[in-house]
């Protein structure tokens, strides 16, 4: 009987071609969206990541013990002595790449314009982070000279070129003034806006001159190996330093409260909305199912009327739901995956979305495939059709056989 009931089954869905075909592109569609909408948060939420290790907390940072107490009055005269760091994270065979970095504010040309400058090791950066592909004009900045590259929003917005020279004024660490004038050698396009619009990178040693720091940072930000622990390493170089007599505030990304708040925050957003679009998604899926049935009630009845009745056919008509939500679901996730590649290796462009936004997320994203969450959705859709069928085909089944005959 069960072969009986699966072959009419596939003999109802050819029947009505076009029936089934509407069923089917509906399926394929919502399998489809919510493929790529996962991806795209997976996406998001890698980039933001991504973003915080490299240009802000890395995997570990090192800062003076005091730093977080009083960082609300930018204390840039906590600082960390790198000649005394270096030693252990050189030795570390865990330690992928370290670099020095001293982020401060500054004033341009006297004015009440606020840029973020930030004052870089170029030869450590070299094995951090790749300083080259984000400077799409020009050249970077040397060593010993009084040079800087600069975000492609804030050039612009200060209507500077490669060529011009800006004096700054800021604190130092004595918690004097001082001044600098650096020649723009390089426009950058930071992947995150932000950094586009308020960010200007300079030499260390120009830094450190010009900030009244000799020899010292801010922060030295580390990468980790793939599959270190980060919260395991963090506490080992604590017992390591504190056993040469050294204190230091060392801090894993997982606990760096501001910055990694801020990425589970935005994870649970994404989240929340993929759940809602998946409930959208699944309404569709759902009102196909039970509107193909509804219509279907005149066949019902002579179905009925040659005798089939009751379970066979709720049973009938949920092989029938499996059938098309299979086909519409392969398709339909086929689909998401091809273009999720393909979105993976151009970009999704949000220049101009993004512009004026404070958000860690880069300008360009590229989408995350996910291949548990693909298959769950195919499985997901396939159910959810399937069992969509029940609902309609149990009032069908209840219904007598010249009473369905009367629905047009």
């Amino acid at each position: 009987m069960n072969q009986k009931l699966a072959e009419t089954a596939f003999r109802n869905i050819s029947r009505n071609k076009r029936r089934s075909i509407l069923s089917g592109t509906a399926i394929a569609v919502a399998a489809m969206s919510i493929v790529i909408l996962f991806a795209f948060i997976g996406g998001m939420s890698a980039d933001m990541s991504e973003n915080l290790r490299s240009f802000y907390t890395g995997d570990i940072r090192i800062r003076h013990k005091d730093f977080a107490e009083f960082e609300r009055y930018n204390p840039i005269h906590l600082t960390v002595n790198v000649d005394e760091a270096e030693d252990i994270l050189n030795a570390d065979p865990d330690i992928q790449a370290w670099t020095p970095r001293t982020t401060f504010p500054a004033a341009f040309n006297g004015s009440n314009f606020g840029a973020v400058g930030v004052g870089v090791d170029l030869e450590r950066e070299k094995d951090y982070l790749d300083l080259n592909s984000i400077v799409h004009d020009g050249r970077l900045p040397e060593y010993g000279k009084n040079e800087m590259i600069i975000g492609a929003v804030l050039a612009r917005d200060m209507k500077l070129k490669i060529g011009d020279k800006v004096t700054l004024m800021t604190t130092t660490a004595a918690r004097g003034t001082n001044a600098i004038t650096l020649k723009v050698t390089g426009i950058a396009t930071f992947p995150v806006a932000t950094m586009n619009a308020k960010y200007f990178w300079m030499p260390l040693d120009r830094a450190q001159y010009f900030l009244r720091m000799p020899h010292n940072s801010l922060d030295i930000i580390i990468k980790l190996k793939e599959g270190i622990d980060p919260k395991k390493k963090t506490a080992e170089l604590i017992q390591k330093y504190e056993s040469d007599g050294m204190e230091f505030e060392i801090s894993p990304l997982l606990e760096m409260n501001d910055m990694y708040g801020f990425l589970k925050l935005a994870e649970n957003v994404y989240n929340i909305m993929a759940f809602i679009f998946f409930l959208l998604g699944s309404t569709v899926i759902i009102n196909t199912t039970m509107m193909v049935i509804f219509e279907r009630m005149r066949e019902i009845g002579t179905m009925s009327a040659m005798g089939m009745h009751g379970n066979e056919l709720i049973r009938l008509f949920f092989l029938e739901g499996t059938y098309i939500s299979a086909i519409g679901s392969a398709v339909g996730v086929l689909l998401g995956v091809v273009i999720t590649l393909y979105l993976k290796r151009v970009g999704i462009d949000f220049t101009d979305a993004m512009s004026g936004m404070d958000f860690e997320i880069s300008s360009v994203l590229y989408p995350v495939l996910s291949i548990p969450k693909t298959i769950f959705v195919y499985f997901y859709a396939v159910v959810i059709a399937a069992f969509a069928t029940f609902i309609p085909s149990r009032k069908a089944a209840r219904i007598e056989p010249v009473e369905a005959l009367r629905y047009i």
